[in-house]
């Protein structure tokens, strides 16, 4: 298609029987940018994104390895699956395989229901919680 020209459209029998008014597209495009000036994507080489989780059962995990793979930190809750106890034990020893294993990043547990993923290349500091950090001045 050249540039300027718009998509053809067909006429359709079965269509123009059943929708008695043509559609017509409202717009030509849609501008990403525009729609998600802030979207999530990292912007600039070793930036990352901090995906929110909740882990309800082991098919989760590929998701989670996914991100983390991808250079992505996660935050999981698992509230919803901490209660069973033998596919939690499972899921955490899989999610310790693979983050720290496989691809050299660090779990962080964090309370008793949330666990940190962070990819090869971050670090977790132990203590900051209880630190108060003054504004630059």
């Amino acid at each position: 298609m050249e540039e300027g020209e718009s998509p053809r459209w067909m006429d359709m029998p079965s269509i123009a029987e059943s929708q008695p008014e043509p559609v017509e597209p409202a717009q030509s495009y849609h501008d990403l940018g525009d729609l998600y000036p802030d979207a999530p994507v990292p912007t600039m080489r070793g930036e990352a994104i901090i995906h929110r989780a909740v882990l309800h059962d082991y098919s989760g995990i590929e998701t989670l390895f996914d991100w983390v793979s991808a250079g992505d930190v996660a935050i999981v809750e698992l509230k919803r699956l901490i209660h069973r106890e033998v596919e939690f034990a499972s899921c955490v020893a899989r999610l310790q395989e693979l983050v720290e294993g496989d691809l050299g990043g660090t779990l962080v547990q964090v309370g008793d229901d949330r666990l940190i993923l962070l990819p090869e290349g971050f670090a977790a500091v132990k203590g900051v919680e209880n630190e108060v950090f003054a504004p630059d001045a």
